[in-house]
């Protein structure tokens, strides 16, 4: 992974991450050639546009097992539920529009595309 701008990081395959401020962490996109789906790409790297919409969809448990538990957890492992997430929005000239579908706080709500990983993490 290489940093492109503030905004941006190019990994392998062509792609491009971008971080989430609704799910706190990064997604990606592929761009240009290559296999599997293809974004449109504008070419600027702190203010990025990708066409069509991007569509992130998943499950997290909880509670989740972490590093920190690990160990607790395979001695005694408690019940856990499967929670579906979904992240959807539209990238354009640098902002993120979450569509209502999002699963997150800010489902509706236009806002700055942030630097990658604001917690420096």
């Amino acid at each position: 992974m290489s940093a492109i701008s503030r905004k941006l990081r190019s990994v392998e395959g062509g792609r491009l991450m971008f971080w989430c401020p609704g799910c706190d962490g990064a997604h990606q996109v592929g761009v240009g050639d290559g296999p599997g789906p293809r974004w449109e790409y504008n070419g600027n790297p702190e203010a990025p546009t990708f066409k069509p919409s991007v569509l992130v969809s998943g499950a997290t448990w909880d509670p989740p097992v972490t590093p920190e538990n690990m160990d607790q957890w395979r001695r005694e492992p408690w019940q856990q539920r499967r929670v579906p997430f979904v992240c959807h929005s539209f990238i354009t000239d640098g902002r993120i529009e979450f569509l209502g579908d999002c699963t997150h706080a800010l489902a509706g709500q236009t806002v700055d595309l942030p630097d990658f990983d604001p917690e420096g993490r």
